[in-house]
């Protein structure tokens, strides 16, 4: 019996992951890529006559139906994106609501029609800063998904960072998953070390409003107010520099080289870059280090400035440079083990996916090799930095792996916090 339930939950494990800007799930059988779709609902009007007429039994919109929604710039405002820092306030009606659609969109998307089918054994993954509340709420939400039709059999919650070491068989590194909203430094020994976790406030979102500011500045102002058509801007045209002085230098004295056209798919709009194409740097550069002199032009114009916030007991670092929060996460762990951390270290996240055009190279890098000369410059050599095989989907990856591995009989403890949840 514990056989045949062990072979049904390898057929129906799945993965889920809540990152800060997109929303990956699926089961195994989606092979090495999930379905993707955006971390965000879209609340409707109810006193519009067309809510009342036609849209009555929805509140809230998720998937790829959103943009379908979307009137005009300003309607953006009713967008809401739950999982801006990774964490979730308590009493946040509207981000718990977009939680609980997407999580029953997904599992309803991929629900079988054969009749063995019982429910999913989900493996669902949250931010190492979520509170324990987190996990409660959520598992409330897949107990009402459950009260309305039978989709989960069991599921139990993971830490990402330890998703990503588990998708890379890693036991002893640091993971830095960095995203939408934020970056996570957590450095993992058969568990992640929960007091040496440095969280910056400072992601995918703040190269985002960086290229906006960029786009003004090249004459697209009337184009800088859509977040998606901004984030494909960056990341056609951003590039991160080796040494920024020195990448700015080399592509005012040989702008030809660095000049590029970025045609939006789908659209008549194309971005061009000229002899301001030295700005490109500016947009990787300021993911990874913010603290150059050079952005200081765009907060004195009223960008903002990431901040340190805390959110329960954590507080997000918002200028912290990344070399700088390796550092402080791996001093925080036993001096025997510092070095082991050092030789594995593991990106993992689409905030890392950048590319480096083949004429450039060495003036421009890929994130791993960023993150060596950030480590070198504070005088820490012996650094293994290896990008995630896919650093958008290594957590679903791990999800996946991770419920597989999970015996089904081992059963969710809150001390612990772990093993399946069949109380749904």
């Amino acid at each position: 019996m514990i056989e045949e339930e062990e072979e049904y939950k390898k057929a129906y494990t799945f993965g889920a992951d809540y990152g800060t800007s997109d929303f990956k799930f699926g089961p195994i059988t989606c092979g090495e890529i999930p379905k993707i779709i955006h971390n965000r609902g879209y609340f409707l009007d109810k006193d519009s006559i067309m809510y009342k007429a036609f849209e009555a039994s929805k509140e809230v919109v998720v998937g790829d139906e959103v943009p379908l929604y979307l009137q005009s710039s300003e309607d953006l405002s009713k967008l809401i994106y739950p999982m801006k820092n990774g964490v979730i306030k308590k009493d946040d009606e509207k981000a718990w609501r977009v939680v609980e659609e997407i999580s029953r969109y997904s599992l309803k998307f991929f629900k079988p029609l054969r009749e063995d089918f019982q429910g999913f054994y989900v493996v669902a993954s949250l931010s190492s800063v979520s509170p324990k509340y987190m996990y409660e709420k959520l598992f409330e939400i897949y107990k009402k998904i459950n009260e309305e039709e039978p989709l989960i059999k069991a599921a139990t919650i993971i830490q990402q960072p330890l998703a990503v070491a588990i998708a890379h068989k890693a036991t002893t590194c640091v993971v830095i998953e960095s995203g939408h909203g934020n970056t996570q430094i957590c450095p993992i020994s058969r568990y992640p070390i929960k007091n040496a976790i440095v969280a910056v406030n400072r992601g995918g979102g703040d190269a985002n409003a960086l290229t906006g500011e960029i786009l003004k500045d090249l004459g697209y102002g009337d184009l800088a107010r859509e977040e998606a058509f901004i984030r494909k801007v960056k990341e056609n045209l951003g590039l991160i520099p080796a040494n920024l002085e020195e990448a700015i230098e080399e592509a005012k004295r040989n702008p030809e080289k660095f000049m590029i056209e970025f045609k939006i798919p789908g659209t008549r709009i194309t971005i061009e870059m000229g002899k301001d194409a030295w700005m490109r740097f500016l947009i990787g550069e300021y993911v990874f280090n913010p603290n150059h002199e050079i952005y200081q032009s765009f907060f004195t114009r009223g960008m903002p400035k990431p901040k340190d916030i805390k959110i329960g007991d954590m507080v997000f670092k918002g200028m912290l440079d990344f070399g700088e929060a390796i550092i402080e996460s791996i001093e925080r762990c036993p001096i025997e083990l510092q070095p082991h951390l050092y030789k594995q270290i593991l990106l993992s996240g689409g905030n890392f996916s950048w590319k480096v055009p083949e004429n450039i190279e060495g003036i421009a890098v890929d994130a791993t090799t960023k993150i060596k000369l950030l480590l070198k410059e504070k005088g820490i050599e012996e650094v293994e930095a290896t990008m995630t095989e896919f650093p958008q989907y290594s957590v679903w990856r791990g999800c996946i792996i991770y419920g597989y591995a999970v015996p089904q009989d081992y059963e969710w403890s809150w001390e612990r916090m772990e093993g399946w949840n069949k109380l749904l």
